[in-house]
């Protein structure tokens, strides 16, 4: 128990330090969030260093460039008009109140959304389906008129170089830590001018992982945990410096990839997935019902490797819901959801919202 002590007081540091280093306060003049950093300048414009070590500096509207920036490097603000790949970045628009006043292109169709905002604006012509991430049309792109785009494919910044359209890569070559996926919020802000909205978001899911230490810190099981699944010709988990990994480490249970680091869906070999698989009471798989997950013997009929698995035999198999990947506004509750199936009889009467625990059969 003294373990888990210190790692909750190790991310108390972390809420402050954003894994890394940062000055105390509501504005800091330079933030660190995991890979990303915000460094407002004196003149009132603001650099930040994305996720693949690019700069660029952020000034008003309407002022001069700076000298010193090559033009892809600078973004006037607030942004108008966003084209975004991922989800999670089009949730973080949502938290900062935005989505539909700037968001115009994605890369994911319309049957595939279960944000209303998203959903509308594609109804109403306003929002662009661009392609798949990996057959960008770049025509629609061009005509959908964007003033930026978040995106976590480095191969698209020479096009984008070429339209005269900055970029932002919001991946990193590690994944985000818990205290990095917390404040990623506040890496995109000053994009908006939203940082109250940013500030406010952060302070909510703070707030929901301090209730969570309370709720599980008299917890009587510690249960152990994995979180990932075999494909056809891959093994991919979550490393144990993801944001899941310290999350069941926080909420007084074992996650057994915890010694894995690296990116988020990092590989590892399938003898390592099977070994930790054979002590786990719980399995949190990637895939949907969409893609198989709707039992524990489908899972079994559909990858046989994965039958011996101690969570298909008398644990517990969790899949997440369509909503799960396009809620990063809703962290907080998806945080509360996973603590709650760690620790059941810390939460009864909880109904998971973002996770379906699988049945044995169909």
């Amino acid at each position: 128990m003294k373990t888990k002590w210190m790692f909750f007081m190790f991310c108390c540091i972390l809420m402050v330090s954003g894994c890394g280093k940062d000055k105390v306060g509501d504005e800091p003049g330079f933030m660190s969030i995991g890979s990303f950093a915000v460094n407002k300048i004196d003149s009132g414009w603001t650099e930040v260093r994305d996720g693949a070590g690019r700069t660029l500096v952020l000034i008003p509207r309407g002022e001069k460039a700076p000298d010193g920036y090559e033009p892809w490097q600078v973004v006037e603000i607030p942004v108008r008009r966003v084209a975004a790949y991922g989800s999670f970045d089009v949730s973080i628009l949502k938290a900062l109140g935005v989505i539909g006043d700037v968001l115009v292109g994605v890369t994911t169709k319309k049957e595939d959304w279960t944000i209303p905002e998203v959903v509308r604006g594609m109804e109403e012509g306003r929002i662009t389906y661009l392609g798949n991430y990996n057959a960008i049309d770049y025509e629609r792109l061009k005509a959908s008129e964007p003033e930026l785009v978040l995106t976590w494919d480095m191969s698209i910044i020479p096009m984008l170089d070429e339209m005269g359209v900055p970029c932002v890569i919001t991946s990193t070559p590690v994944a985000m830590c818990l205290n990095a996926r917390m404040k990623f919020v506040s890496f995109i802000a000053p994009f908006f001018q939203k940082e109250k909205q940013a500030r406010e978001y952060f302070a909510k899911v703070a707030g929901s992982l301090a209730r969570i230490r309370e709720v599980t810190k008299n917890a009587t099981e510690n249960p152990k945990v994995i979180w990932g699944d075999i494909y056809e010709k891959r093994v991919l988990v979550e490393p144990g410096n993801a944001w899941v990994g310290e999350l069941v480490g926080l909420a007084q249970s074992d996650y057994l990839f915890d010694d894995v680091i690296g990116k988020s869906c990092i590989e590892i070999s399938l003898e390592r997935f099977l070994y930790s698989g054979e002590d786990a009471e719980i399995f949190f798989t990637y895939r949907t019902p969409e893609n198989g997950a709707t039992s524990k013997a489908a899972l079994a009929r559909a990858n046989p490797l994965i039958a011996g698995l101690k969570p298909l035999k008398d644990g517990r198999v969790y899949s997440p819901y369509a909503t799960y990947s396009q809620s990063g506004d809703k962290l907080d509750e998806i945080l509360t959801d996973i603590a709650a199936i760690l620790h059941p009889k810390c939460y009864p009467g909880h109904v998971s919202r973002y996770f379906r625990e699988l049945p044995d059969r169909d």
